[in-house]
C-alpha cells in the first residue's frame, strides 16, 4: 500500500558511484548501477536514514513522498540472496526520477549484488602462505579467509560471520605487530577500522547489528594502547549493550611496539 511517508532520495549529479553507502544500508534499498547509487526498491528503505552519514558527496537525502511501505520481511529475503549471490543477472531496481523500475546491464548487476566491486563479499578455502622469511620470522603465516576487512563494508549477513570468533582490529594493528596474522587473527574473522578518522557511532550499530543477526560464536577487540584507539573499544561495548547479546568480548591492548600489553573481558 502506497502512503505518504519518509524515504531515501538519491542525487544523482552528486553521486560519484563509490558505494560506502550500500553496506550502511543494512536492508538492501541501495545499489551502484551504472555507476550510481540507486534505490532498488521503495519497499525496502525504512526511511532512517541510516546511510546518510556514509556519503562523502551529501548525495543522499531523506524526503517526505508517496511510496510503498517498508516491507521489513522481502528486504532481508533480498539482502540474504544478494549477499549468497542467487540474485538474477537483471533484477529489477526502482528509480524514482523516472519511470518505476529499470533493468541494469549485466555487468551493473553484479556491482548491486555487493555494492562497489571492491566491496564484493568473497570467502577463501585456500589462502595462500606467506614466503619462507616472514614465516621463519613470525611462524606460519596465511592472509585473511574473507573479503571484504573494513568495518563499514562488511554487512551482517555476510556468510563468513556465522559460527565465527570476529576479531575487531584496530588499523595500526596489523602494520605494528610480526605476528598479527599469526597470533591475533588466526582462525578468525578479521574486521578493522580507525576509531580516530571513521563515526565510532556507525561502527557501534554494524557491530551491534552483527552481533545480533550473524550468529557469530565470540568477539574479541584488539586496539591500540594511545587514547584515540579507546574509542573502538567503546564503539564494541556500545553494540553489546544495543544489542542485547550476552556473546562474552575480549578486549587485547597492544603496545606501540606490537607487544600484548594488557587482555581484559568485558560484556
Amino acid at each position: 500500500m502506497k502512503r505518504i511517508r519518509k524515504i531515501i532520495e538519491i542525487d544523482e549529479e552528486r553521486c560519484n558511484g563509490c558505494g560506502l553507502c550500500v553496506p550502511d544500508c543494512a536492508e538492501g534499498a541501495i545499489a551502484i548501477i551504472d555507476g550510481k547509487a540507486k534505490l532498488v526498491k521503495d519497499s525496502y528503505c525504512d526511511g532512517l536514514g541510516a546511510c546518510l552519514g556514509a556519503c562523502p558527496q551529501d548525495a543522499l537525502h531523506i524526503v517526505e513522498r508517496e511510496a510503498d511501505d517498508f516491507d521489513e520481511d522481502a528486504a532481508m529475503e533480498y539482502v540474504r540472496k544478494r549477499d549468497a549471490g542467487l540474485l538474477p543477472d537483471n533484477p529489477p531496481v526502482h528509480d524514482s526520477s523516472s519511470a518505476p523500475h529499470n533493468a541494469p546491464h549485466a555487468a551493473s548487476a553484479q556491482q548491486a549484488k555487493g555494492g562497489c566491486p571492491g566491496s564484493m563479499i568473497r570467502s577463501f578455502k585456500d589462502t595462500p602462505a606467506a614466503g619462507p622469511a616472514l614465516a621463519q620470522a613470525a611462524g606460519p603465516v596465511s592472509g585473511p579467509g574473507h573479503w571484504p576487512l573494513k568495518i563499514r563494508l562488511v554487512p551482517p549477513t555476510a556468510p563468513f560471520l556465522k559460527g565465527a570468533e570476529v576479531l575487531v582490529a584496530a588499523d595500526c594493528a596489523a602494520a605494528a605487530s610480526p605476528i598479527f596474522h599469526s597470533h591475533f587473527a588466526a582462525g578468525k574473522v578479521v574486521l578493522i577500522g580507525c576509531p580516530k578518522f571513521d563515526d565510532t557511532n556507525a561502527y557501534a550499530q554494524k557491530l551491534a547489528d552483527i552481533l545480533s543477526t550473524s550468529g557469530i560464536a565470540g568477539m574479541t577487540v584488539l586496539r591500540m594502547e594511545v587514547p584515540c584507539c579507546r574509542g573502538l573499544s567503546d564503539a564494541v561495548n556500545t553494540a553489546a549493550r544495543l544489542s542485547g547479546s550476552n556473546i562474552q568480548i575480549k578486549e587485547i591492548i597492544m603496545s606501540c611496539q606490537g607487544q600484548e600489553a594488557q587482555k581484559t573481558l568485558f560484556g
